[in-house]
């Protein structure tokens, strides 16, 4: 710490006394130390009792909720969704209140109130269920924080307390961004993290810079909406067309916490939730989520949206199945009827037998050459997921 704190300083004087230095380490991003921002570092790194105290405050946030029945499908297992959301609540919790207070006491002449959005969801790995009766418990750690970004790390723990077990749930990394609280929101910026250790700092500007890459270039599926309906009996059984599943649903005051957009969390467990639909469908068993691959948030739902939720099968493997869901938006009492492609993400189900082991999923029935291509895509995309779990095995 002391370290870090000298040779901050001695880097701060230096880059404030060569301005057209400090203009060129704005442009390539790293703010944090280098950029124009020197007062809000040299205050953050003069005083370090004060980092102190905001590390200890801000170090972690814990949520502790019991699962009841309205949580959980038929069989008892919690629904991916419910986890999903209230991930993203504690993640929430966590990078709005970093915000707000280490922005006031580090920068109190730069604060502006703010909420954090979510923007966006690296891979989640469901790594064992949660039932009824249990109690989720859920820790959020801020990792890394650019100039207007803040990386969130939430871990889920499942404990049974009528047996005083507890197993590891669910891990997910999560990104925000800090937006004030007015109609239009306005990107705010993040202050630094206190007395980061350089070697973290530099991984967690890795991760950074991939992330906002793969977003820069991310690229939403141009759906063709198909009938959904099961009823006709002209449709064949085990199609993306039999299965594909659409929910509306108009985002209520209630679901938007007090600010004029939806939180992430009630978008993505409606997803899974169509999702689930979808997996039940094809295969007429109990499904779970066993993945949520990594889903960007491009577009904000605005409170009274009525958004349209599309969902279908795209790949089958022996035990498995992929399926995308699309999020679009439309604002309809704005008087212009425009709809917006909000969020899409690839979930992956499993079929499950009465003693809740994976059994085999019916294959999927191509009808198209369109379908054909996704279902080429799915097909290398749970290859991909096959590997990076082989390799994490092999890493711990």
């Amino acid at each position: 710490m002391f370290w870090t704190k000298n040779v901050c300083r001695l880097l701060l004087k230096y880059f404030a006394s060569k301005p057209e230095i400090g203009r060129l380490s704005q442009k390539v991003g790293n703010s944090r130390i280098l950029a124009s921002s020197c007062r809000r570092c040299d205050r953050a790194m003069s005083d370090c009792s004060s980092s102190d105290d905001i590390s200890s405050l801000l170090k972690s946030v814990e949520v502790s909720r019991l699962m009841v029945p309205g949580d959980a499908n038929l069989s008892g297992n919690v629904h991916g969704g419910t986890t999903l959301k209230m991930v993203e609540e504690a993640g929430s919790i966590i990078a709005t209140r970093y915000y707000n207070v280490a922005k006031k006491k580090l920068c109190p002449d730069d604060y502006e109130s703010g909420a954090a959005a979510l923007v966006r969801v690296e891979r989640t790995h469901f790594i064992q269920p949660m039932y009824i009766g249990e109690v989720a418990e859920l820790t959020a750690e801020i990792t890394f924080t650019s100039s207007h970004s803040i990386e969130v790390c939430v871990t889920v723990w499942a404990e049974n307390i009528i047996k005083g077990e507890k197993r590891l749930a669910n891990k997910a990394v999560l990104w925000y961004v800090p937006l004030s609280l007015g109609n239009p929101p306005r990107l705010l910026s993040v202050p630094p993290l206190p007395c980061v250790d350089p070697k973290a700092f530099e991984e967690g500007q890795k991760r950074y810079e991939k992330q906002k890459e793969e977003r820069a270039n991310h690229q939403h599926t141009k759906v063709r909406h198909i009938r959904p309906s099961v009823s006709d009996e002209d449709i064949e059984i085990h199609t993306v067309s039999y299965s594909q599943s659409v929910l509306r649903h108009l985002m209520s005051v209630s679901e938007c916490a007090g600010y004029e957009y939806a939180p992430g969390g009630v978008i993505m467990k409606l997803m899974d939730e169509c999702a689930g639909i979808v997996a039940f469908k094809h295969c007429r068993t109990n499904v779970v989520t066993v993945s949520l691959d990594t889903t960007n948030f491009h577009e904000m739902i605005k409170k009274g949206s009525l958004i349209t939720l599309t969902g279908y099968i795209t790949f089958t493997s022996a035990k498995s199945m992929e399926i995308e869901v699309v999020v679009d938006s439309e604002l309809v009492r704005s008087g212009e009827p425009k709809t917006v492609r909000a969020v899409s993400a690839f979930l992956t189900f499993v079929s499950l037998d009465e003693n809740h082991r994976p059994v085999k999923v019916p294959q999927l029935k191509i009808s198209n050459e369109e379908e054909r291509q996704r279902n080429d895509m799915g097909k290398l995309r749970y290859e991909a997921r096959k590997r990076q779990r082989l390799e994490s095995q092999g890493q711990s």
